[in-house]
């Protein structure tokens, strides 16, 4: 199932967790063959009780290859979360050609993301969801504000931190309302709510 959009993050350019990007096959293969297994963990037991030794060995590989791609269990998480939300933007054709628009594809991929891992509640309640989206939307608010010239005295680490949490904490909530509005809806109203915070605490420099 992720097996499309991990060689696309892998591929791409993305870093997420200090992880350097390569196009060697191999390294591909190997990292796409971590997440597999992770993911195949995640429905046996929870996050926590998963070892690097297990993710390793479910993958015929061994803990230093594990660690010569990921520094952590953790960061193979982010990772493949990161790989998740590339597959579930591209999906919906969505654009990152200006602010708004990336900011309303950060959040229709957030509502997505819940949506499908919500129709897996056996994963659902393995996986911490928090620890796995938030440092993946943080840096793609990073990678937005890096192409902006931002005030001086503005952390740029604080303010994707700020919007990474108010944009899951709505599309949480929004997931947890009975007979809630469509996706595309609730990140318009994510967009409208979020982009305030970015846009005071940058000045123009976002526009």
């Amino acid at each position: 199932m992720l097996e499309g959009a991990m060689a696309e993050t892998m591929q791409s350019g993305s870093t997420a967790a200090g992880v350097v990007e390569s196009t060697d096959p191999r390294i591909l293969r190997s990292r796409r063959m971590l997440m597999d297994s992770l993911l195949k963990l995640l429905d046996e037991k929870e996050f926590d009780a998963i070892s690097v030794q297990e993710i390793a060995e479910r993958a015929t590989l061994n803990r230093a290859t594990f660690y010569l791609h990921y520094p952590d269990k953790n960061a193979l998480l982010q990772a493949m979360t990161a790989a998740r939300f590339h597959e579930l933007i591209a999906r919906r054709g969505l654009s990152f050609t200006d602010c708004d628009g990336g900011l309303r594809a950060i959040a229709l991929g957030v509502c997505d993301y819940l949506s499908e891992t919500a129709g897996c509640p056996s994963q659902l309640t393995k996986m911490p969801l928090e620890g796995s989206i938030i440092p993946a939307v943080e840096g793609m608010f990073r990678e937005g504000t890096g192409k902006h010239e931002v005030p001086a005295g503005v952390d740029t680490e604080m303010l994707g931190t700020a919007a990474a949490w108010a944009v899951f904490g709505a599309a949480r909530r929004w997931l947890q309302t009975p007979g809630r509005m469509p996706a595309e809806e609730m990140a318009a109203r994510i967009e409208a709510m979020v982009k305030p915070i970015l846009m005071s605490a940058a000045g123009s420099g976002l526009s």
